[in-house]
């Protein structure tokens, strides 16, 4: 399933190295091309005659190393291939990886490449769990670095908790989703999802919009994409790097967004993460508009936006299987999130406090609760990523496989 795929392989210092020797294994069994970077530190449990041997290709070690630059350049070395993966991941290449830093030829190769990258996390449970490690991995997640385990069970070290590298078999399940060759539980399903704000012009230089990251919308489009879906995220200015696998169309306005998600019907589900603006000016103005000289303020007269929620809800052969909205609320966050799921005519409503206080605009952690039309689940403090997983999952559920 991974015939002519090229896997660059970058072993740090772990004791869970030696379950890389496997994996190289398996991979090459499956057609892959395996080519291995390996630190200082992990010539400390495997060797690189090992992992030459079961690669069948030389072994990268050294940043100024003379022969490997002029064969094969870090920069090179990092962009000749389909997926990179670190196995095992410990927290210093992973806060590394977080931060920029390139001080010998794997950090380098992980700073200078521009292809997907899998981690496969493997470190002490007191290392793992402590909030460096943590911030860490969010940060990593929100650019779209894949991540599969840490297991829990028991360490090397006596402890027992998550922190154990991912097994083998599970690494090279998560390879090959990554690439684009498993059959995942949504796997032959059309996916659509909205992100972000919406900017609805004043003139030329000003708009009104609102405090939406895009975080969590395109955190959902990734992880319905991991299960194998053909997803469409359509999304308002934002800053978030774009998914990867993931089809990504850029809008401003309301109408502009509402224009993209009709041109991406059908779809089996859609989810309307974006935050969009419920009012815009009705004549926004052809030029900037200037301070009057007797200190007069403008008039803005506003029109209502298109309700993107409702319209795909709306009966009809292209309405989705499933519609999933949002509701940021401030205050009365679920009585509130019920009223908006009978009013838009949506399947699920996802409902969220985004009042100051919370930080749920901008922030890295969101709290829900989903409101279905079996009941209500209120999910704990999570980071956005587990809030995506978890949804796309609980979608994967109730889709079921593609007919």
């Amino acid at each position: 399933m991974l015939d002519g795929r090229r896997v660059l392989l970058i072993v740090t210092g772990g004791i869970a190295a030696y379950k890389t020797l496997e994996l190289i294994r398996r991979l090459r069994e499956r057609g892959a091309r395996v080519r291995c970077v390996m630190t200082e530190a992990a010539k400390q449990f495997v060797t690189p005659l090992s992992l030459s041997a079961l690669s069948e290709d030389k072994v990268y070690d050294a940043l100024f190393s003379l022969t490997d630059e002029h064969e094969m350049g870090h920069i090179e070395l990092s962009r000749d291939a389909d997926l990179l993966v670190v196995a095992p991941a410990t927290a210093n290449m992973l806060a590394k990886m977080a931060h920029g830093l390139a001080d010998d030829l794997a950090s380098t190769v992980l700073l200078a490449t521009d292809t997907p990258v899998l981690v496969a996390p493997a470190m002490n449970v007191r290392m793992w769990q402590h909030p460096a490690t943590q911030d860490n991995m969010a940060r990593l997640r929100r650019r779209g670095v894949a991540v599969v385990g840490p297991d829990s069970g028991d360490m090397a070290c006596g402890e027992y908790g998550p922190g154990r590298m991912a097994e083998p078999a599970a690494i090279l399940e998560a390879i090959a989703r990554r690439l684009g060759t498993a059959d995942g539980p949504l796997a032959g399903r059309r996916v659509l999802v909205t992100s972000g704000p919406t900017h609805e012009p004043i003139d030329p230089v000003r708009y009104i919009a609102n405090r939406s990251s895009g975080k969590q919308g395109h955190a959902i489009a990734a992880a319905l994409a991991a299960l194998g879906a053909e997803v469409t995220l359509v999304t308002g200015p934002v800053t978030q790097p774009d998914p990867a696998g993931v089809r990504v169309v850029p809008v401003e306005s309301a109408r502009d967004m509402l224009d993209a998600c009709r041109a991406a019907l059908p779809v089996d589900v859609a989810v309307c993460a974006a935050a969009v603006a419920d009012w815009r000016v009705a004549s926004s103005a052809a030029q900037k508009l200037k301070k009057a000289p007797d200190g007069d303020s403008p008039t803005l007269t506003l029109a209502e936006n298109p309700d993107i929620l409702a319209t795909l809800s709306a009966p009809g052969p292209d309405r989705p299987a499933l519609m999933v909205g949002f509701a940021a609320e401030t205050e009365h966050v679920i009585a509130h999130a019920r009223d908006k799921r009978a009013r838009k005519g949506c399947d699920w409503i996802v409902a969220n406090d985004v009042g100051a206080a919370a930080g749920t605009f901008g922030g890295d952690a969101n709290t829900v609760t989903l409101l279905t039309g079996d009941g209500e689940e209120g999910w704990p403090p999570l980071d956005k990523t587990e809030v995506a997983e978890r949804l796309a999952r609980r979608i994967a559920e109730t889709l079921g496989p593609a007919p």
